[in-house]
């Protein structure tokens, strides 16, 4: 008779799951640069082969207004963004790759909805709130397509903060590295349009010293 088998029980390991906040200063302009409702309509009318419309003519003021990210009472930015900014940092950091690093934290935000190209689409961002002022509107020369000079606006935040709430697995990363390596992140990567990363010096940040927070609740 063969011997009755034993059920064996699947133990997994705890999660270490903790919460802080990180106030970050800005070092740099934030410039933001959301899909507008327009170009998303466009690019989804050539893949479906419609008709080409006649160019609308440019309105500078339509298209800042389009390139932030709003929150029902101010503004924000992807928190992606930051959360790729500290993963990327983790090339210039020792004893932390970016695979463990993509795997340990996540950056929270407030959730919005946005509309989609296709009439009743809609698509959910995550953002943290962007504060220290209202953005002002900024003109760039860039250079697209077969090098065409065209004129861009677009939001731009001179003095700006944020507080980023994460979510960390502390079994894999302390405190004191998701610290790090987002600071490291606000001097080599940036956030936004002309960030370090790409090849600017914009969106740069450092993680706030208590210096910095004293200014700030003086500041309120």
């Amino acid at each position: 008779m063969a011997p009755k088998k034993e059920d064996v029980g699947i133990e997994l390991p705890p999660l270490d799951i903790r919460l802080m906040e990180v106030t970050v200063i800005g070092d740099s302009p934030l410039i933001v640069h959301a899909w507008s409702e327009k170009a998303k309509r466009e690019m989804l009318e050539k893949q479906m082969k419609k008709a080409k419309q006649a160019k609308e003519a440019k309105d500078p003021r339509a298209d800042f207004e389009a390139s932030l990210y709003r929150l029902g009472d101010g503004f924000g930015f992807p928190s992606i963004g930051f959360k790729a900014a500290a993963v990327t940092a983790c090339t210039s950091v020792a004893g932390i790759t970016k695979i463990a690093a993509r795997q340990a934290f996540h950056i929270l935000g407030e959730d919005i909805d946005v509309n989609g190209a296709f009439e009743g689409t809609k698509a959910r961002v995550n953002l943290v709130r962007i504060e220290g002022g209202d953005p002002s509107m900024r003109e760039d020369m860039v250079r697209v397509g077969m090098g065409t000079a065209d004129l861009r606006y677009r939001g731009e935040f001179a003095d700006w903060h944020a507080k980023l709430l994460v979510r960390f697995n502390a079994n894999v990363l302390s405190e004191a590295q998701i610290l790090n390596i987002i600071n490291v992140a606000g001097f080599a990567v940036g956030v936004g349009e002309w960030r370090p990363e790409k090849d600017g010096m914009n969106g740069m940040f450092h993680v706030a010293t208590d210096k910095d927070m004293a200014k700030l609740g003086a500041g309120r």
